[in-house]
């Protein structure tokens, strides 16, 4: 057996955590570069820390999901404020941008000489600068992942800049962040924050200490996800949230991912839709097309076993096979009114192009079985 794990150098876990940062911020640099979303109001809290520490920083506000330019366009803000370090506070593409931007002001060159797929797939020569990553939503586990999902709108793709040395120095994960997360968006990124447990979960490159932690999320989500859903002051059910998106980035950074995410990319690079909703229309199709093609060609598998683990979790029913847990998504995807695919202008058309691109995505390498074109095309039909 051998395996590797890594992750942020420093984790900070709890219910209050930001208000009490202000010594850490204060010693990690000069001058931040403080990425946030487009409702900058949503970052008043650390705001209000680097006022009262009297930390001059420079604001980089992105709206929806990276793409390449917006990384150069807050390298060169970044630069020309002087700024010698970054926070990003928000979801994960907020994350991803920061993390992107630290890691191209301590490396020569464009952004684009570093990607896969649409680059030159270049190896960071030097670590990042230091980053401090502060989620406002649970689902994508950004703050502790090595990876920052970048579009390409002349591609029609997202791909990725990649490197261990991006980690980020510091995540600081306060579910006090997200209390106020509408019930729509709770519940999507929710999903993303269970695909990204399952997946690694089943996936082909798990490992003892994925393994630890996915189960330990997954029984999280199981019990709090409705409550966070229903009622976004419940702290206890934030907290498990919260901690369930961080133990999902932690595994997906150290194992790997699925079908799931293999589609995910391609369909979030081709349409403008969002990650989560995108993961949870797809989530209960790739139990059940992995489950009956594992059954037909490999029956003697672990994940077919670790397929009735996570049933058994889901449910809380010690005697629950893969399809009750198959079930248990799909009550939950109805339950909440997550869109299918066709809302989001996705076609039968489109279906090959998207296998197509699906195949070759990183994340679809770690499936716990290759799928054929006809059950990839199967599974997206069944998410129009």
């Amino acid at each position: 057996m051998q395996f590797e794990f890594a992750t942020a150098n420093r984790i900070t876990f709890g219910a209050g955590k930001l208000r009490q940062a202000g010594p850490t911020i204060k010693s990690a640099g000069k001058r931040p570069l403080v990425v946030t979303g487009k409702n900058i109001e949503r970052a008043e809290p650390l705001f209000k820390i680097l006022r009262e520490n009297k930390i001059e920083s420079a604001t980089f506000s992105v709206s929806g999901e990276p793409k390449i330019q917006t990384i150069r366009d807050g390298v060169a803000l970044a630069t020309s404020e002087n700024c010698d370090w970054v926070i990003s506070i928000g979801g994960g593409s907020v994350l991803d941008t920061g993390k992107a931007i630290a890691a191209m002001m301590t490396n020569e060159g464009d952004v684009l000489n570093y990607l896969e797929i649409i680059g030159q797939g270049k190896a960071l020569a030097k670590a990042s600068a230091r980053f401090l990553a502060i989620p406002t939503t649970a689902g994508t586990g950004s703050e502790v992942t090595r990876n920052a999902v970048l579009a390409s709108p002349e591609h029609r793709l997202k791909v990725s800049l990649r490197s261990p040395l991006m980690l980020p120095e510091m995540a600081l994960v306060d579910p006090e962040m997200i209390y106020d997360l509408p019930p729509s968006i709770t519940a999507s990124t929710g999903l993303d924050a269970l695909t990204q447990l399952i997946e690694p979960y089943v996936c082909s490159r798990a490992n003892p200490m994925t393994d630890a932690i996915c189960t330990e999320g997954i029984g999280r989500v199981a019990r709090s996800f409705r409550r966070a859903v229903e009622n976004g002051h419940d702290a206890d059910a934030r907290a498990d949230m919260s901690v369930a998106s961080l133990f999902g980035g932690m595994a997906l950074a150290n194992a790997g991912l699925g079908a799931v995410h293999g589609f995910a990319g391609p369909i979030g690079g081709m349409f403008s839709a969002p990650h989560g909703e995108i993961c949870a229309a797809l989530l209960a199709g790739v139990m059940e097309i992995n489950l009956r093609a594992l059954r037909e060609r490999e029956a003697k598998s672990s994940a077919l076993n670790r397929y009735d683990v996570v049933a058994r979790l889901l449910t809380e029913n010690c005697e629950a096979t893969a399809d009750a847990g198959i079930q248990w998504v799909r009550n939950l995807v109805h339950d909440f009114k997550i869109p299918r695919l066709a809302a989001h202008g996705i076609k039968s058309e489109d279906i090959p192009e998207i296998v197509k691109n699906a195949m070759n995505a990183s994340s679809m390498k770690a499936n716990p079985i290759t799928l054929s074109e006809a059950e990839l095309s199967e599974i997206l039909r069944r998410a129009l």
